[in-house]
Formats: structure tokens, C-alpha cells, sequence
């Protein structure tokens, strides 16, 4: 289920990413859920969607941490 949009990520991504961290992680979601769509591409049971969340977290995590004030923050 690739996202379209940035409104349509889950509130647990869209009410915690600024705008840009939020781009990052649909374009991350959207090419991970093309790239697993083979289960013998993912790691044990884990589901296409699964995978793809998890590439997308990465992904932000490259370019973004969360700071002590609890918000998510670009690295310097």
C-alpha cells in the first residue's frame, strides 16, 4: 500500500516528522514496498509492509535524530 501523500502516513509518522522527514519516509516506504513485494527478498516472517516501514525509519534516521526536546531534528 504505497502512500501517495504525506497526509496519508500513519499519525505515528505524520504527527511526529517535520514536512521533509515525512517525504523521506513515503519515498523510502514506497520503493522499499516495490522491492520486497518477493517474500524470499525479506528477512524470517516479516510482512512486505513491515519491511518497508522498516527501511523508511532507517532512512529517516540518516538524515534526522530525535532531540532531547523529544521532536525529530535534522543532523548537523
Amino acid at each position: 500500500m504505497p502512500y501517495h501523500t504525506n497526509s496519508a502516513l500513519p499519525d505515528s509518522v505524520s504527527h511526529v516528522l517535520p514536512k521533509h522527514a515525512q517525504d523521506i519516509y513515503r519515498e523510502a516506504f514506497n520503493h522499499a514496498w516495490d522491492h520486497y513485494a518477493d517474500k524470499s527478498a525479506r528477512r524470517g516472517d516479516e510482512s512486505r509492509e513491515e519491511a518497508a516501514h522498516k527501511v523508511a525509519w532507517a532512512a529517516v534516521t540518516r538524515g534526522y535524530q530525535k532531540g532531547d526536546d523529544g521532536r525529530w531534528h535534522p543532523k548537523k
